[in-house]
């Protein structure tokens, strides 16, 4: 039996959830994004009045020492789905390693979604598998911590993109101020600009359960998925 390690994070970016779409699309390059080596889209289309895209990317990360008996730190392939429904103002990706899978296999969906008070909250949830017997709790773990420390990362980029594509935003300039002193705020915060909140299972009865919630959410969502695109892995 292969055992899963879930993680769920939370983002709110100061922007309207169109511009959030917007500047997705043009994320890569930034600066804190440069283990995403390419990026490329291979197929599009309108459905039902959404929009279906698949992309290939590939990305590289360093590996702790002793991971490097499993893996050489080769560029990884990632193929990312995603469903933009204008209507109700959503884009969910879903994102799944297709090389060194037994190795350590990243499944990954987030959810981009309008917010009452006009910015975008982005809800990020991965699943973290590994065959390697004997070691298959070490890496869990470190998929875990690596999932945590690109959320924070990439929360970090997305707000740089979002920044050049929207100067004279009003939220952003807050954002920027955030930067400039020092702090996580862009990224991190318990109530204010772009905050993430993190999430693991086994600490308490009731995150249990929200993990095993998530990780429902995301296996119906690779289903969902896999039958709109035909994936077989």
């Amino acid at each position: 039996m292969v055992t899963a390690s879930q993680c769920t994070t939370e983002t709110v970016f100061d922007y309207s959830w169109k511009q959030v779409v917007q500047a997705y699309w043009n994320r890569y390059p930034n600066p804190s994004s440069t283990h995403v080596l390419t990026e490329d889209t291979i197929e599009r289309e309108v459905r039902d009045g959404k929009l279906y895209s698949r992309r290939l990317l590939s990305k590289t990360n360093p590996v702790p020492k002793w991971g490097k008996r499993f893996y050489n730190n080769a560029p990884v392939r990632i193929v990312e789905d995603s469903i933009l429904d204008p209507k109700n103002k959503t884009l969910v990706t879903f994102t799944r390693n297709i090389g060194f899978k037994k190795i350590m296999k990243v499944d990954e969906i987030v959810e981009y979604s309008e917010q009452k008070d006009g910015r975008t909250l982005a809800v990020r949830r991965a699943s973290v598998t590994s065959q390697v017997f004997g070691f298959s709790r070490a890496i869990r773990a470190f998929g875990i911590e690596r999932f945590k420390s690109n959320c924070n990362k990439a929360a970090i980029g997305f707000n740089y993109v979002l920044r050049n594509m929207f100067p004279n935003n009003a939220a952003s300039a807050s954002a920027t101020n955030g930067a400039s002193n020092g702090n996580a705020s862009e990224s991190v915060s318990t109530a204010g600009t772009s905050h993430i909140q993190q999430t693991t299972l086994n600490k308490t009865e009731t995150i249990k359960m929200a993990g095993k919630a998530g990780y429902a959410y995301l296996k119906n969502q690779a289903i969902k998925l896999a039958q709109i695109f035909s994936i077989k892995n």
